[in-house]
């Protein structure tokens, strides 16, 4: 269908939307006003929101150009905008159309706006996106400079804060602090205006800086928003449960023009409170948007009944949420399994049996998963499936452009790119070693205080004064030529050609052939790969830009291998067969994020766990252990109080012990006390007299020998052992000595 057609036509005929169920239709077709989609897991959100786009232009509502969709990962950004060039391509447009609308992550359409005004905020267009890791050089050098101890308080730490400030919008003239030194806090409320004069000096910004310059600028000049919020008709935002407070700002604002602003999210997947998100976005969108439209997505294409019969009266136990229940129109499925095992050992040997098994059967490594809830927990499995030479990928591992070398290149092209730019210009000013001593260093800086400059400015105002002398003066102005004659190529060359011209002559390349470290041949390998990537860039600015963006990690090779991951690294995903491993109190949900955020930190890590559950399409397996190695300590702990809140009708419950389906939450112990009160009391397995445990009585355990009870709640004990010291532990697992 051509698109001058497209408007004769009802919605119904019009190819794309063909493959919709009523409510994604419902959805994609609702163009005009505010609209929340609340979709539930594994209910065709993308599709929703590319076709939802391309109905947009293939109706002629708007052009290209006047639709904004911003999305959280690069890795989104670039599958919906495959998608939409598909649908309209297939109703009859060019290609080009769906390359023209204003498609991306927050921050790089943050930064496109910032490049177009970085003069209303003191910085040029050209300025630097830094990275974490310049971010934390950096405030170590204010921290440095103001005579604070960065041993004490870390740099890491300050930056944290100083970005939580950002990511709720608030500017260093919003922070009033306590006076003093004594804390993380006051420290960051003393440095930030420091840190975001220094940042302007360099001509450079921070992640935090693209959405909050681009407030500053939308506050001071009105009429620049005016032009924004004008220009796009439509506004669409893709896991809007994610946004933080600066981002929703920035949506507000630019929702302002006509108000057609669509939001798909899931409130029960808010999951990164901890990194600024905050889940009363998407609950206050009615109290924002009176007028706004609600669609729910409740029909699931992923996962099996059982499964999501589950996750639903799993999640139904958070209050702060808009509601919805998932369902699927297949019957029947594998109910989910429950496994207590003795210890996180004891739970790799497990796994890695029921992986073999289910390979017997046909199923793919790569449909499989180990989902953990800390990083610890991944190092038991890791043995386990080398001793059984399965093979596997630890997803969320170093990413490419974190690794030394080629970070260190990149510095050479930023420096390349803007001379100004000290935090990438220190790096590599003595990498490879050229005999430039801390005291060279601290002249240089010095001097760049001095004069209000840039290091690379003083160096040149230095050696032209003859202040720097001898072979070191050699060396620096030999430096400042190698970059005077490779701006030069710089015109003529392809940036492959640049590049690799620079890591031959800056000595950079012969370092690592001359290193005979095992890693050295990785890394040249690495830096080959990079002159590689450079080719598909049409500019350095380009290219320095999606290094400072991306967000995603490179996308390993698509071998047979099983998949082990945090909980909070597999949102998005799904598997044939999915572990949740350590599904234990205090592990999960975590003791530190309850004591840090209290009932919301609950319902946080409970949302965790229906991620956890929705990543699986066919099989489902929980486990949970008595006793786990933490840090090289080992601690007792009872099941996780979310595994109370998983309907029994859809669990078998592998070994049936009462361990495994002891009351540990609410809704377990009512179904045995309505049990006990209606007469049908099911026989429970002997326990190893529970009831003759009291405090003072001496007890044994497998593990920590001989100890005393300190304290007896229950089958719930304090035990103090002589070789273990205090452990909290179930009646179960002792005997009476």
């Amino acid at each position: 269908m051509h698109a001058a057609n497209a408007m004769n036509h009802p919605p119904q005929e019009f190819s794309y939307l063909a493959g919709l169920n009523p409510e994604q239709r419902n959805a994609a077709t609702t163009t005009e006003g505010a609209l929340l989609v609340l979709a539930g897991a594994g209910t065709g959100k993308t599709k929703v929101l590319t076709t939802r786009i391309a109905h947009l232009l293939v109706t002629k509502r708007a052009f290209a150009s006047q639709i904004l969709a911003v999305t959280f990962t690069n890795k989104a950004a670039a599958e919906m905008r495959e998608r939409v060039t598909r649908l309209v391509v297939e109703s009859g447009l060019e290609p080009e159309v769906a390359g023209s609308v204003w498609l991306g992550t927050f921050h790089s359409i943050g930064a496109r706006i910032l490049r177009r005004h970085a003069e209303r905020v003191g910085l040029t267009p050209q300025f630097t996106i830094l990275d974490d890791d310049d971010q934390q050089r950096l405030i170590k050098q204010l921290l440095i400079a103001a005579n604070i101890d960065h041993q004490k308080f870390p740099p890491r730490a300050v930056l944290y804060k100083i970005q939580s400030w950002k990511d709720r919008g608030l500017t260093p003239d919003k922070i009033k602090g306590e006076e003093g030194e004594y804390t993380v806090e006051q420290i960051a409320t003393r440095l930030y205006p420091v840190y975001q004069h220094r940042l302007k000096t360099l001509n450079c910004a921070d992640f935090g800086d693209l959405l909050l310059h681009n407030l500053t600028i939308f506050a001071a000049h009105p009429e620049i928003l005016q032009e924004y919020a004008q220009r796009f008709r439509y506004i669409l935002v893709d896991e809007y449960q994610d946004a933080n407070t600066a981002q929703y700002l920035w949506l507000r604002l630019l929702a302002l023009g006509h108000k057609n602003l669509c939001c798909v999210g899931d409130d029960d997947q808010s999951i990164y409170g901890w990194r600024g998100a905050e889940v009363g976005n998407i609950l206050k969108f009615e109290q924002d948007f009176p007028d706004a439209k609600i669609i729910r997505l409740e029909r699931n294409y992923r996962s099996t009944t059982p499964i999501l019969k589950a996750a639903s009266c799993l999640i139904a136990n958070n209050r702060a949420r808009l509601g919805k229940t998932l369902w699927t129109e297949g019957e029947g499925g594998a109910p989910l399994r429950i496994k207590s095992v003795w210890d996180d050992a004891e739970e790799a040997r497990f796994v890695g049996e029921e992986i073999e098994a289910y390979q017997r059967d046909g199923v793919s490594l790569a449909h499989m998963a180990v989902l953990v809830r800390a990083g610890y927990q991944t190092r038991a499995f890791e043995e386990r499936f080398l001793t059984l030479a399965v093979p596997y990928r630890v997803v969320g591992g170093l990413r490419f452009y974190e690794r030394l070398e080629i970070r260190d290149a990149v510095a050479y092209l930023r420096v390349l790119h803007q001379p100004h730019d000290d935090l990438a210009f220190e790096r590599i000013i003595n990498t490879p070693k050229r005999g430039i001593g801390k005291a060279t260093l601290e002249q240089l800086h010095q001097a760049a205080r001095a004069g209000n400059s840039s290091l690379y400015q003083a160096l040149t105002q230095l050696l032209s004064a003859q202040v720097i002398r001898g072979k070191t003066s050699q060396t620096l102005a030999h430096l400042l030529h190698q970059f005077d004659i490779w701006r030069a190529e710089a015109k003529e060359k392809t940036l492959s050609e640049l590049a690799d011209l620079m890591l031959e002559q800056s000595g950079y390349r012969a370092m690592w052939q001359a290193d005979s470290s095992p890693e050295a041949p990785g890394r040249i390998e690495n830096l080959r790969e990079l002159v590689r990537a450079l080719g598909e860039f049409p500019d350095l600015e380009s290219f320095l830009d999606h290094v400072g963006l991306v967000t995603d990690g490179a996308a390993q090779a698509a071998e047979d291998m099983v998949s082990i991951m945090t909980l909070h690294a597999a949102k998005g995903l799904e598997f044939d067969v999915v572990f949740l491993t350590g599904w234990e109190e205090g592990l999960f949900p975590s003791q530190r994020t309850l004591d840090e955020m209290g009932a919301r930190g609950l319902e946080e890590e409970r949302r965790l766990a229906y991620v956890g559950i929705t990543r699986a399409r066919k099989h489902l397996t929980i486990s949970h252990a008595a006793n786990r190695r933490i840090y090289n300590q080992w601690q007792s702990s009872v099941p996780s109080r979310f595994l109370a809140e998983l309907p029994e009708d859809v669990i078998e419950f592998l070994d049936g012990g009462p361990y495994a389906r002891r009351a540990t939450g609410p809704q377990l112990f009512q179904k045995e006390m309505e049990t006990i009160l209606a007469g049908r009391v099911e026989p429970q397995p002997a326990r190893a007299e529970p009831a003759s445990i009291r405090k003072g009585a001496r007890v044994k355990h497998e593990q920590f020998g001989y100890g005393v009870v300190l304290s007896a709640e229950g089958d719930h004990l304090q035990i103090a052992f002589k070789h273990g010291g205090v452990k909290k532990m179930l009646a179960d697992y002792v005997e009476l000595a």
